[in-house]
């Protein structure tokens, strides 16, 4: 079977995007984790979900000095977007050694901030995998209703953290050479390469 890699989020989303994959990809999960700006309870809560999907390997990457990086060098209207490139782009580093073929996400377009279609754009541009959005057209109370079904909904309905050092009036509108400019004032091999040697890998 071929591999993905999902970014698991600790979000409602993801985990459910990850649960429509799993009989056409063998998945590996990402979690990109803001600690120690947060507690030891977002890690908890990525764990239980990684259990409940039954995955076999998940990375927890340590990523607040990138997204302290992002809020200091570029634009902060951009950080969403800015932030969910570099995730992408460390998870295809992740792919290369795996060997894993595509990237999957939660992202869906009842949401806000970089899950706009002309965000999501941009965000595919500045990547070199396939990525599949299985939740992208879904209404929300359907990803919800299934995230009952598989039982990660009490889990992934407690607090989210992944707006911590976001703005509160994100870009929801952009274009490739205005972003490109952003990732462009910051050292992207250096910084992801030092996330990822940081990185702890759970075998379930």
């Amino acid at each position: 079977m071929e591999r993905g890699i999902a970014l698991l989020s600790g979000g409602i989303d993801s985990p459910v995007a990850i649960h429509l994959m799993q009989k056409r990809l063998e998945i590996i999960a990402v979690h990109f984790h803001q600690m120690p700006l947060t507690g030891e309870e977002e890690l908890d809560k990525v764990k239980e979900l990684a259990k409940i999907l039954k995955l076999k390997k998940v990375y927890l990457i340590p990523f607040a000095e990138v997204l302290k990086d992002l809020t200091t060098k570029c634009d902060h209207r951009d950080y969403f977007i800015l932030s969910k490139i570099l995730m992408f782009k460390t998870a295809e580093l992740i792919a290369e050694k795996e060997k894993a073929k595509y990237l999957i996400t939660g992202e869906n377009l009842a949401q806000v901030s970089s899950q706009t279609l002309s965000n999501l754009k941009v965000i595919t541009k500045n990547l070199s995998l396939e990525i599949f959005r299985p939740v992208l057209t879904f209404d929300k109370q359907e990803i919800i209703d299934l995230a009952k079904k598989i039982g990660t909904y009490d889990v992934s309905s407690g607090p989210e953290i992944c707006c911590l050092l976001g703005p509160k009036n994100p870009a929801t509108k952009t274009n490739p050479e205005k972003i490109a400019r952003e990732l462009g004032k910051l050292e992207l091999n250096k910084i992801m390469e030092e996330s990822l040697n940081k990185a702890d890998v759970l075998d379930i």
